[in-house]
């Protein structure tokens, strides 16, 4: 038996280093895997804004040395998924299929993150960019019929489809926009970080309708009509426009949360800022074109209000009803009370 003993432990010594050899191969695996999808999702993001990429916006972007670059982007070369051309690399068609379905479960997951777990529109970036690499296309396709198949994500860049189709760039820079010509949020650049903070603390959303009503070196002035916007040109330029009648509605379309107390009101319909679960749960809740809507309930803070709608009575938040489009209509019918 004590001859044993040493034979014993030299085999479960020898086990432990083998798994643990494993595991950190593994591991180390795993890393690469990720740090080539980042690479293959700036390179497809620069080309999608017109520029391409380099040896050092890949090192500033995956925050490694320039040789851990060339390293890498050799193996990726070798792997078919880009062209090296002089500093600047280019997306192979294999390249591009699998930048777009990195791209699209980030920007899926974005819109879960903003929607369902109602994280702040600051976190959701970093979020998905912790999930991304983990979710494969197969669940990514799940997650978007779960959620109604959103076109954008939160920020207002599209979805690419499962089929890798995504639509062009859109939306031009405050910091370019013909002042007092009404103009529709449609997209807010989430980078740098600090730049998007400053936009999100502001109060402007994508959907929303502004212009400009001041420009200094300063600053530039943004209303919606109510409140006013002041940013900093730098970060004025990452908030672009399109011509506000590219979202039309009819005359007296207001908000339901701007719905007087009593007043009954037809679903004209959702904005387009209203995605995936939040506009499929609102749909679900017969907050369809066409119904009948009559806000009744209301807290003494004032939020969540009740509302009436096909017979039943639901509680939405100011921010959920924002996303309610509806059109006040003339009734014989006297308000109802509840208790």
């Amino acid at each position: 038996m004590a001859e044993i003993l040493p034979l014993l432990t030299l085999l479960a010594l020898t086990v432990a280093v083998a798994l643990g050899w494993r595991w950190r191969h593994a591991r180390s695996a795993e890393r690469q895997r990720h740090r080539a999808e980042d690479a293959l999702k700036h390179m497809f993001e620069e080309e999608y804004r017109g520029r391409r990429a380099s040896i050092s916006s890949l090192a500033g972007v995956l925050r490694i040395p320039a040789s851990d670059v060339v390293t890498l982007v050799g193996r990726m070369q070798a792997q078919s998924l880009l062209a090296i051309q002089g500093q600047t690399v280019d997306l192979t068609p294999d390249g591009e299929k699998l930048a777009l379905q990195v791209v699209r479960a980030h920007r899926l997951l974005e819109r879960y993150f903003a929607d369902e777990a109602r994280l702040p529109l600051t976190s959701v970036h970093a979020a998905a960019e912790r999930g991304e690499h983990s979710l494969s296309p197969a669940a990514a396709n799940r997650l978007s019929a779960a959620m109604g198949h959103p076109t954008h994500d939160p920020h207002g860049d599209p979805i690419p489809t499962r089929e890798g189709a995504v639509a062009p760039p859109a939306g031009t820079p405050v910091t370019a926009w013909p002042r007092e010509q009404m103009g529709r949020i449609v997209h807010l650049e989430d980078e740098p970080e600090l730049s998007f903070a400053q936009i999100v603390a502001a109060g402007l959303r994508v959907g929303q309708f502004v212009r400009i009503v001041d420009v200094t070196a300063e600053r530039v002035t943004l209303t919606d009509g109510e409140s006013e916007y002041r940013l900093a040109p730098a970060v004025a330029a990452n908030v672009f426009l399109t011509p506000a009648a590219t979202e039309t509605w009819p005359e007296q379309t207001v908000r339901l949360s701007d719905l007087t107390d009593h007043a009954v009101a037809e679903v004209v319909g959702l904005d387009e800022a209203c995605q995936g679960f939040s506009r499929r749960r609102l749909m679900d809740l017969g907050f369809t074109d066409g119904a009948r809507i009559r806000p009744f309930l209301k807290t003494f803070a004032g939020d969540p209000r009740a509302y009436e709608v096909r017979g039943t009575l639901i509680a939405l938040r100011r921010d959920q009803a924002a996303h309610v489009l509806v059109r006040p209509v003339a009734t014989d019918t006297p308000p109802e009370t509840r208790p």
